[in-house]
């Protein structure tokens, strides 16, 4: 392992670790700094799964007591029961549409400029979202009903596309269909488990061919960094739901994908050809 594939590794899993459970989309940004940073191809595939698993990682640990408690609680308690019920059929449309379109996904959508534009998209409509009338029918994530889990699993398929965000679609979603600000980001934390995980072990035996033992090294240091830099972020971001709206990071999407956008128009930088 040399220098710079180290300093690639510590890049991209501070990347992975601070953008994933924040509504800016991590995939959009792993595409974008991946390409200018010049790791890409199938080295780049199977790290990002390694990365990921670190991430969320990360939230399993910030999260170990509630998910203790769910464990030793579901044989007999109610609350326990439905939790995990929700998480389930929140879970379900995510895999139905990744197992059908997830290739095609990869192989059209995966771009920069795609990325650029749901960005731009997606953080007017947080805009929008935070600015309606918001009326509170759900406080906790423990008083959510099947249908409320439902709907946010099906806000959470539009994170198939690169630049939604996954958080930022289950948290808007939730909020949009009566969560309240804190019941909407715990359970996109939650969600994110079985997803990712679920994600990882797909990508990761499909992919399986991809893992060489000379990478191991640059796995490691990308999966601690994203794990450290995870638990930053959803810390930090639990504390400023407290008190603050997600506009901040609406408009930030918005900067950013313009700015990708402009980089695009005036030949700044040529996106036209890279994939990932």
């Amino acid at each position: 392992m040399d220098l710079w594939s180290a300093a690639q590794a510590v890049i991209l899993g501070v990347v992975e670790g601070l953008t994933e459970f924040l509504p800016i989309s991590s995939t959009g940004h792993q595409i974008i700094v991946a390409d200018l940073i010049n790791f890409g191809g199938e080295r780049a595939m199977a790290f990002n799964i390694i990365i990921q698993l670190g991430a969320i990682l990360a939230v399993v640990w910030e999260f170990r007591r509630k998910i203790l408690e769910i464990i030793t609680g579901l044989p007999t308690q109610r609350n326990a029961q439905r939790f995990t019920l929700n998480l389930f059929i929140a879970f379900l449309p995510a895999v139905v549409l990744g197992v059908i379109f997830a290739d095609l996904i990869h192989e059209y959508l995966f771009n920069p400029i795609t990325v650029a534009v749901a960005l731009v998209v997606g953080g007017f409509v947080m805009l929008w979202a935070e600015k309606r009338q918001h009326q509170v029918r759900v406080d906790h994530v423990d008083d959510m009903h099947w249908t409320d889990a439902l709907k946010v699993g099906c806000a959470q398929c539009l994170a198939m596309i690169p630049g939604t965000s996954r958080s930022g679609s289950t948290i808007i979603g939730g909020l949009l269909f009566g969560l309240s600000r804190k019941a909407a980001t715990e359970f996109s934390f939650f969600l994110a488990m079985p997803t990712m995980v679920g994600a990882a072990v797909y990508s990761g035996f499909k992919f399986r061919h991809l893992f060489r033992a000379e990478d191991l090294p640059v796995f490691i240091i990308g999966f601690i960094v994203a794990f450290i830099f995870a638990m930053i972020a959803v810390r930090a971001l639990l504390k400023f739901i407290a008190n603050h709206s997600y506009a901040v990071f609406a408009w930030y999407r918005i900067a950013f994908g313009i700015l990708i956008l402009m980089t695009w128009k005036f030949g700044w930088i040529d996106w036209s050809s890279v994939t990932v």
